[in-house]
């Protein structure tokens, strides 16, 4: 089988490499080219575009590359024309797929998306362009099932990738070891205890320069009410150490890392997390958190009027109930933070049941084995019955 698949950002490019190392598993003849990264042409596929040069992100940004995203588009087209795949994979990245998916059903193209854009949290308009456009939907939250079928529009519940990504990470206690922490500061007799062996909190403050400039600092407010544990920041990729060295300097307690973020969760005894799939990955590893959010006034008011969601984090919206604190906009506070955080490390209640709801959610992802494993066996089926 010939393959053509798009993904547009890092965790496409990572989910995209397993469905291709599970495709080939069993069709070992299988031919992927792809839009995606690094590890998906390590996976052996042909890499046409590299996500790098597509990530466009907030309002103003897009609108200044529209010529780059459009060029984008027809250069799709046309190579998807002449590679003439058996079918499209789209993986996530909505605002290119979409388009792309309604241009490939016109064409006659079979069209699988794996993962499911979040049109459950707004613009879910967007459920009739995909019924009309995508022949098979593969989605890995376990509440999408519920909600594509109000729309009336089957799709297959798969697991989520990530739990496989991260059981592999925990299985090589090499990979555990922080090679790259870097202290914030010159001063360590703010404790007895050394540093390194001193209780890890990590600060996963997000990867955007606005998002971190309102919540960091209100995260590092906290760490000298905890002078014997160690506070580390995961930074972004995309950021300069410059960037941070303004925001952790004269802290006692503070270190950071780069590229380390899953050894850095491997570590900590509990985690400020700015709400996204980073907290669904702090739950997997077991680490208990606290989802925080915080935006301008005009942009929060916005989004919660855009966005239909109990929940902000996707482990309290898997779950169904308020598994972990939320501390949204005004509650997050370095007060707020301060009292979860004493709870998270010494209330033995809380902990108990944290461990058995992170314990039930797992089981909820992991249903029927490893998603891209569960994935590549529903693709072929589909185009075993397709071809018939």
């Amino acid at each position: 089988m010939k393959y053509y698949i798009i993904a547009g950002e890092a965790s496409g490019d990572l989910h995209g490499s397993n469905l291709i190392k599970e495709l080939r598993k069993t069709d070992p003849a299988t031919e992927v080219r792809c839009w995606g990264g690094d590890l998906m042409a390590a996976a052996g596929a042909t890499l046409v575009r590299h996500y790098k040069d597509l990530a466009f992100m907030g309002f103003v940004e897009v609108l200044s590359n529209l010529r780059t995203i459009f060029r984008n588009l027809e250069f799709c087209r046309q190579d998807i024309l002449a590679y003439q795949p058996d079918a499209l994979i789209l993986v996530d990245y909505p605002g290119f797929n979409l388009r792309i998916a309604k241009w490939a059903h016109r064409q006659g193209l079979k069209v699988i998306y794996y993962i499911s854009p979040q049109v459950w949290a707004w613009k879910e308009n967007r459920v009739r362009q995909i019924k009309e456009n995508v022949d098979k939907m593969l989605v890995i939250l376990p509440f999408e099932k519920d909600f594509y079928r109000r729309w009336d529009y089957e799709v297959e519940y798969v697991g989520h990738p990530l739990v496989e990504v991260i059981d592999s990470f925990r299985a090589d206690p090499g990979r555990h070891v922080l090679q790259t922490l870097s202290p914030a500061y010159t001063d360590s007799s703010a404790s007895s205890t050394p540093h390194l062996a001193r209780p890890i909190i990590a600060l996963l403050p997000g990867s955007r320069r606005q998002e971190i400039l309102k919540k960091l600092p209100i995260m590092l407010a906290v760490a000298p009410l905890f002078p014997d544990h160690q506070f580390v920041v995961a930074k972004a990729p995309g950021l300069e150490d410059s960037f941070y060295d303004l925001l952790l300097k004269d802290q006692p307690n503070v270190s950071s890392v780069r590229n380390e973020t899953y050894a850095l969760l491997s570590r900590a005894k509990a985690a400020f997390v700015t709400s996204g799939t980073a907290t669904l990955e702090t739950a997997l590893f077991g680490v208990p958190e606290v989802v925080c959010y915080k935006g301008s006034p005009v942009s929060y008011h916005i989004a919660k009027r855009l966005i239909k969601v109990k929940y902000i984090s996707l482990v309290n919206l898997i779950m169904d109930k308020p598994v972990v604190k939320e501390l949204i906009q005004d509650k997050l506070t370095p007060g707020n933070l301060k009292n979860e955080l004493d709870g998270l490390l010494h209330d033995p209640k809380r902990m108990e049941q944290l461990h058995a709801d992170y314990t039930a959610l797992k089981e909820l992802l992991s249903q029927g084995g490893h998603a891209s494993a569960n994935a590549a066996h529903s693709i072929l089926q589909f185009m075993s019955a397709a071809s018939r």
